[in-house]
């Protein structure tokens, strides 16, 4: 993890694997992630991988150690509450954090890592990127809010195209389908991802905080509902001295 002014890097760091999510890992970046989240000053976080890849996905040995025990205790929670309280709690913690996360994919991003992924706010791809839809070969499901991004991007028909081919998609594709928002040469990955920092910076700080959890809520709100939501939103903005600073700059030039 790195700090540099209003921004931090946070990068999965076991290539050798790919970069597959031990539990170690995982709760190693959990906990930075939040002890990140709580710095008021933090404006953005971006989230990527050492080469050769972006993450695997579950731990294949974890997984198999998992099913292992299944039959000591039949019935168990256990695996739904590894899912849940540690994969899950992640993809919370970036979709709720008042901060700006920027996933950045360096290479191959699959299962879980894809997840985290698609609930960024931003995600660019360096031009060796590839995402990986593994799950279903798995025989596993869309997993930790892959299926809602995906039937946002794809539509049902798109996204359930998806699992059912199984195909890696390269960075272009991505792009086309709008499943990252940039493509970029490879060595200029985290320079593009500073660029997004930098925009995020040069914004009121209250108004990329109040914007991400509106749209979040909106993408499932009928138009009414959207309407009356951003007409309460708005009429806070016009106390702030950001917009009153920015009225008088206007008017002045």
């Amino acid at each position: 993890m790195q700090r540099r002014d209003d921004r931090a890097f946070v990068t999965l760091c076991e290539p050798e694997r790919a970069n597959a999510l031990s539990a170690p890992l995982v709760r190693q970046l959990r906990r930075a992630l939040e002890e990140l989240r709580r710095e008021p000053q933090l404006r953005s976080i971006v989230l990527t991988g050492t080469d050769p890849a972006f993450c695997a996905g579950g731990d294949l040995q974890m997984m198999r150690t998992a099913i292992e025990h299944l039959g000591d205790a039949p019935g168990t929670t256990d695996i739904w509450r590894w899912i849940r309280g540690e994969f899950g709690a992640i993809a919370r913690l970036i979709a709720h954090a008042d901060c700006t996360f920027i996933a950045a994919l360096n290479g191959a991003a699959a299962g879980v890592g894809l997840a985290w992924a698609l609930t960024c706010d931003i995600a660019i791809a360096s031009e060796r990127a590839v995402i990986v839809p593994a799950f279903g070969k798995l025989g596993l499901l869309p997993e930790v809010g892959t299926g809602w991004a995906l039937t946002r991007h794809l539509g049902y028909q798109g996204a359930y195209a998806y699992y059912l081919r199984g195909d890696h998609i390269d960075a272009h594709a991505a792009l086309r389908m709008g499943l990252v928002q940039e493509v970029v040469p490879h060595d200029s990955l985290l320079a593009s991802a500073e660029e997004w920092c930098d925009r995020v910076s040069a914004m009121p700080p209250h108004a990329m905080e109040m914007t991400k959890p509106l749209l979040r809520a909106v993408a499932d709100a009928s138009w009414d509902a959207a309407l009356a939501t951003e007409e309460f939103a708005e009429p806070a903005c016009f106390t702030t001295e950001a917009f009153a600073s920015a009225v008088r700059t206007m008017l002045a030039s």
